[in-house]
């Protein structure tokens, strides 16, 4: 399956321009595997940990924590693995931009932070999950490419070819012909 891609003239004569047209699919392989793994690891803890994080989740105000955590740690994981797979990656980006969203609502808000250190690093956390919301716009955009679960349900999903289908028709009228043939004989 070819990815969609969206490039001007002038980008498609540079080196760097050529460069991506002919790795696409092993570039949005690679894009995945980095979006992904995060989420995929740090889903996983949560789940095995899930006491832990409704724990996190409460201390942050985040009422009935214990069903938020289940919830926040399923789709941290299934989504990061629907990512690195390239399956419905789509739909995909969108739920993981709906979770990098909520996420950082409530773990990254350096505003509310008067020490110093404190607030640098959840501001630099705050702005490394914009990138990664970026980075799933961009997945949305494109689409998984050829080296994804997507692209491989795609290919097997052939279109048939139009003459096919006419001798497929044709076959199947020349039987029921004949069929109808054998039960006028029968009859006589």
């Amino acid at each position: 399956m070819a990815s969609n891609s969206v490039t001007t003239p002038a980008a498609s004569d540079s080196l760097p321009g050529r460069l991506a047209a002919g790795n696409q699919d092993v570039i949005l392989l690679a894009g995945r595997i980095a979006l992904g793994a995060i989420f995929v690891k740090s889903g996983l803890q949560k789940l095995l940990a899930l006491s832990a994080f409704a724990a996190s989740l409460a201390g942050r105000g985040v009422p009935q924590s214990s069903f938020w955590a289940v919830v926040g740690a399923t789709v941290e994981f299934v989504g990061g693995i629907m990512i690195l797979t390239g399956l419905k990656a789509r739909y995909a980006s969108l739920l993981m931009i709906l979770f990098v969203i909520v996420a950082t609502g409530i773990s990254h808000r350096y505003w509310e932070f008067a020490e110093a250190a404190a607030r640098r690093t959840q501001e630099s956390q705050f702005f490394k999950n914009l990138s990664i919301i970026g980075g799933f716009i961009l997945l949305f955009a494109t689409g998984p490419g050829r080296f994804s679960l997507d692209g491989w349900l795609a290919g097997r999903k052939k279109p048939v070819n139009p003459d096919r289908q006419q001798d497929a028709d044709d076959i199947r009228r020349a039987v029921d012909d004949g069929m109808q043939d054998l039960r006028m004989k029968k009859r006589e």
